[in-house]
């Protein structure tokens, strides 16, 4: 018996996309020039626009509904959202973040003044794709979760800095939740209706929960940390218009085809799952770092979830038969109505973007979509 399943008509869809894309040759190169003074940021911005012009018309092409800048104006996946907020700076930090086999440009956020959302630039780049894509195609916002800058804080260098205007955790928090609501509220009036929180700290929570590693927490901490971290995520939630849809990505990094954690979701699950005010989570699935799906069992009834079942870390092509068996695998927990596909992370959290090519970026999405209509139809 053919089941039929209903078209999805918002985020996330049957095949979708995490967000971030490699950055064009062009690019590149202007980006570097403007570092190096070579060009003002006038001039560097014209490159931007014309890539992502470009980049909005091929996502189309590939016939993905859901379609981002690819983050083109960004060298961090979240450090310049953090930047762009009034009260935050751009400093050296003491060391990069830490990945397997690799170490990165050591940069982060700390504060300069009382933590505010409006005017933030983010707002302007939305305006811009969204006047460059076809009608009824979706401008999807990618933006660090609230959880991730209050982690960026907590980094022991930046403590100094965060007392001087925040004497206790309550007070930040609401200062962090306070200031994306500003920019919620924005980037709705600016006609956005999906937004992604795209969350490291829950995969970086699931692998240090891990009595083998040197450096891992014990359960207080880890209760501890999730509590805060689902109540900074939907505290920022509050008030959020009814067609304004809010989905988040969990991931355990992606730098540079590196990866930073490896556990499964079961120490996580509650309360990622069951209490975080969300429609969907894209979720790292493509390599035995991120478990099996029983946790998904956890996944409150009607949320959605998109299997990231195709690695973004390199070009080799998955085997269509196999990402057909694992989606329906995932079934036994969540119901097939309910599951998506996509990539388990974006082409180039950073600047750097990860070790594949164009070709193999765009074979990638060809194949998300190929498979997703194998099991859900032609949406």
């Amino acid at each position: 018996m053919t089941v039929a399943f209903k078209e999805l008509t918002k985020a996330p869809y049957r095949f979708d996309i995490v967000g971030s894309f490699l950055r064009p040759s062009e690019l590149k190169e202007a980006r570097q020039k403007f570092i190096d003074n070579e060009i003002d940021a006038t001039s560097l911005r014209v490159v931007e626009d014309q890539a992502i012009i470009d980049l909005l018309a091929k996502q189309e092409k590939h016939g993905l509904k859901s379609v981002t800048d690819g983050e083109f104006r960004r060298s961090w996946w979240h450090l310049d959202f953090f930047w762009g907020l009034n009260g935050v700076k751009k400093v050296a930090s003491s060391k990069g973040y830490e990945f397997e086999g690799e170490i990165t440009r050591a940069e982060t956020a700390t504060l300069s003044g009382l933590i505010s959302g409006t005017n933030h630039p983010f707002v302007a780049d939305f305006k811009f794709a969204n006047e460059h894509v076809s009608q009824g195609t979706n401008v999807k916002q990618t933006i660090p979760a609230p959880a991730q800058f209050l982690a960026e804080l907590q980094r022991p260098e930046n403590q100094a800095d965060v007392q001087k205007f925040y004497n206790n955790e309550e007070a930040l928090i609401q200062a962090i939740a306070t200031s994306y609501r500003q920019v919620i509220s924005d980037l709705y009036d600016a006609g956005c209706r999906t937004i992604q929180f795209d969350d490291c700290t829950w995969g970086m929570l699931a692998g240090l929960h891990n009595a083998n590693l040197n450096n891992a927490i014990d359960e207080e901490t880890l209760e501890k940390s999730k509590a805060v971290y689902v109540r900074v995520n939907n505290l920022a939630l509050v008030g959020k218009p009814d067609d304004l849809v809010v989905n988040t990505h969990v991931c355990r990094g992606n730098y540079h085809s590196h990866w930073a954690s490896a556990g499964g979701y079961e120490s996580v699950a509650t309360p990622l799952f069951d209490q975080e005010n969300v429609n969907a989570y894209f979720l790292e699935y493509d390599s035995n770092r991120a478990g099996g799906f029983e946790p998904l069992a956890k996944v409150t009834q009607g949320k959605y979830v998109v299997l990231g079942l195709v690695t973004s870390k390199n070009g080799e092509l998955e085997d269509q038969n196999e990402l057909i068996e694992r989606v329906h695998e995932a079934s036994r927990y969540v119901p097939l109505e309910y599951l998506c596909l996509s990539t388990q992370c974006g082409f180039a959290s950073t600047e750097e973007g990860n070790i594949l090519t164009e070709d193999d970026q765009w074979a990638k999405i060809e194949l998300v979509k190929t498979v997703a209509q194998k099991i859900w139809g032609n949406y």
